[in-house]
């Protein structure tokens, strides 16, 4: 729940409930979020929409804005649904001759004016608590397509069980939406970096990418399931971090600056057509000794 919606349920300010979140948090009561709390320990029931959508704002939009710059014009991708991956569609309705394939009715809603942009939606049963079209139905219709990437959420990511949710129906369709691409990526804040869920979607040695959020100075949980992850040879992409590229802007926005680190991979993984490495491949055995000296640091802060 969002310190906002608290604030609103016992009438108060967001300056007593910060306060009072950490006094709950210290008792183990409860464990904060950034902008919030969830219930302690990691296999925690799922937010809402509603609830969700409030969180991480800032977050999201900065690793919408980076994920967005991986998609070529003329590619067909899989987008999940998410409240991040809501974002990111925003930002994908200015790429030429994309195709999207989806189960998400906010993604598909954010595409729906895109006139270069072309909406497959998967059938299914709705899930109101995340407007997503799951079950058997979306499964099926997934069989037998092959596009070039996946753009995943979820309730939490660790390198040592990789993407999990809350939803055991969600989970399956997420696994179906992997396996229709040649490359998964997946876009989570830094406050879902260590949580543990009950259901995983994806393992890690199939995340291609990870793109996230650079994690607050005393995150040492985050930073060291960074390293964790990069170890396993998941591609780290961190928006706001040094370094420089542009991507497409969100909402119809022309494309503006935008800070991405990239750790090359250390070994063959599944990887699909169109994926730009954002290092030569001589340079790749030294960007990638940097790329792993910047995590560790993140980890040691």
């Amino acid at each position: 729940m969002s310190l906002r919606e608290l604030a609103r349920v016992v009438q108060t300010s967001e300056v007593t409930v910060r306060r009072d979140v950490r006094a709950l948090e210290a008792e183990g009561l409860l464990d904060r979020r950034h902008g919030g709390a969830v219930l302690p320990g990691g296999f925690t029931r799922e937010s809402g929409f509603p609830q969700k959508s409030h969180l991480a704002t800032a977050e999201k939009t900065a690793i919408a804005d980076l994920a967005a710059s991986f998609v070529e014009e003329g590619e067909a991708v899989v987008v999940g649904a998410g409240t991040t991956t809501q974002e990111l569609a925003r930002r994908l309705a200015r790429v030429p001759g994309l195709t999207v394939v989806t189960n998400s009715l906010l993604v598909a809603q954010a595409l729906a004016h895109a006139n270069r942009v072309e909406v497959v939606m998967t059938g299914g049963t709705l899930r109101g608590s995340n407007y997503a079209l799951v079950g058997s139905g979306a499964e099926q219709s997934l069989q037998g397509l092959r596009v070039s990437r996946a753009f995943l959420s979820g309730s939490g990511l660790t390198a040592e069980r990789g993407l999990s949710t809350s939803n055991m129906l969600s989970a399956s369709v997420d696994r179906a939406l992997v396996q229709a691409a040649a490359e998964v990526v997946v876009l989570a804040d830094h406050s879902k970096l260590g949580t543990d869920t009950m259901f995983q979607t994806v393992p890690t040695d199939l995340i291609t990418r990870l793109v996230t959020d650079e994690p607050p100075a005393h995150d040492d949980r985050a930073g060291t399931e960074l390293q964790a992850l990069a170890d396993q040879g998941v591609q780290i992409a961190v928006a706001g971090a040094p370094g420089g590229t542009a991507g497409p802007g969100g909402d119809g926005a022309p494309a503006r600056q935008q800070q991405r680190r990239d750790m090359p991979l250390p070994g063959p993984r599944r990887q699909g057509p169109g994926l730009r490495s954002a290092v030569g491949l001589g340079a790749a055995e030294q960007a990638q000794s940097a790329e792993r000296a910047r995590v560790a640091d993140l980890r040691r802060r």
